[in-house]
């Protein structure tokens, strides 16, 4: 699985650190005379009135330092919270590069007082990690919107705000092939999903399952999921267009995973279904279903052409040392062999399947086993009959 990414930033260069010791020095003169006034609404003002300041000028030292200071004992938690929710506000309003390092720094300044200030943390994380998914930093943003606490006792959290945060976190591990713990928040979020009747939500939840499932090389499980989505009849979710090409992608997706899923009598009846939808005779992919769908025996060629559309996850080396790849369309030819001959001699069928003898017959044996295919195997003669 992906590595979270670390979300520590380098410190300054060191031609600028005596400039930050002077507008230290300021800084906190600055907040020492705010402190010292007598009203604390007065107080409050004034630090809003610098924190402003120190906003429109960019100044990143100065932001944090005023931070530090309004999450201090010597400020109460009232008038805190007040300029902490201005803080994260400001904030948003960065730019990219300024709103990643003030919004990080920030989170560590407020995470051993995160029982008091909770929400806004919370807005911190969701606002930081929107940043770091548009520089397609995936997993880094992904880790920053897990730190929220979905099971907090002190504020009420909907259902659906937890569920939107679970299929979120789980969408931006994907976005990085990290099935496993997307895996772990979309877990999570099937048993919030019964509890709300938010369509776009509940279409989030199946995409990623299903995703999940492509991933884990669930490839049959995960072509039913694919299919079911394919056939969403609502052009309006949500106030938002369905678009066509979306659910022709997933046609397609259910169409690979069903070719890559293990040969036998319940891939065949996935293959009936997508082979008779017309809509898959649109697809690029559509003359390899069909030769599949009439068990013909596939070409190097024409599985070399199907690799080139393939996703790391579905070429990836399995512990005998093939390919995902090679693993389905070995048994597919097997199977397809199976229909063509009455029996074939084991050194024979290796070659039709581009294996040696004894891989051909551990094959052969598997699928026999699992009541995949019918046949017996004559060991002495080194002869299986179909």
């Amino acid at each position: 699985p992906a590595s979270h990414a670390s979300l520590r930033l380098p410190g300054p260069p060191a031609w600028i650190c005596g400039t930050e010791r002077r507008s230290t020095t300021m800084m906190s003169e600055q907040l020492e005379r705010i402190a010292s006034e007598g009203c604390a609404k007065d107080r409050v003002e004034k630090y809003l009135e610098l924190l402003q300041d120190v906003s429109e000028r960019g100044d990143v030292h100065g932001m944090l330092e005023l931070l530090r200071h309004v999450v201090s004992d010597r400020v109460p938690l009232v008038a805190s919270r007040n300029v902490v929710q201005r803080f994260v506000e400001q904030v948003k309003a960065l730019p990219a590069e300024m709103h990643k390092q003030v919004a990080t720094q920030a989170i560590q300044i407020l995470q051993p007082r995160v029982v008091s200030f909770e929400e806004q943390v919370a807005a911190l994380r969701e606002s930081l990690a929107e940043v770091l998914a548009q520089d397609e930093e995936w997993t880094a943003a992904a880790h920053v919107l897990a730190g929220i606490d979905l099971e907090s006792g002190n504020r009420i959290l909907d259902s659906e705000y937890k569920l939107a945060k679970c299929v979120r976190i789980a969408m931006l591990y994907l976005e990085d092939d990290d099935a496993v713990h997307a895996e772990s928040f979309i877990n999570k979020a099937s048993f919030l999903l019964p509890q709300t009747q938010n369509r776009e939500l509940q279409l989030q939840y199946k995409v990623c399952h299903a995703r999940i499932l492509d991933s884990k090389r669930k490839f049959l499980d995960a072509a039913h999921k694919y299919y079911d989505l394919s056939q969403i009849h609502e052009r309006i979710v949500e106030g938002q267009e369905v678009d066509e090409g979306d659910l022709l992608h997933a046609l397609a997706s259910a169409v690979t995973c069903t070719i890559l899923a293990p040969a036998g009598p319940q891939r065949m009846r996935m293959l009936a279904v997508l082979y008779k939808d017309e809509r898959c005779r649109t697809l690029p992919i559509y003359p390899l279903l069909e030769r599949v769908y009439y068990e013909r025996i596939l070409s190097k060629e024409q599985i070399d052409t199907f690799a080139e559309g393939l996703a790391p996850h579905q070429l990836a080396t399995t512990v005998d040392g093939s390919t995902v790849l090679d693993r389905a369309m070995v048994e597919h030819n097997l199977l397809s062999a199976s229909k063509l001959y009455k029996n074939i001699y084991t050194k024979d069928l290796g070659a039709l399947l581009g294996v040696d003898m004894a891989k051909a017959e551990r094959i052969a044996a598997r699928m026999v086993t699992e009541g995949r295919m019918a046949g017996t195997n004559d060991q002495v003669g080194g002869v299986i009959f179909f």
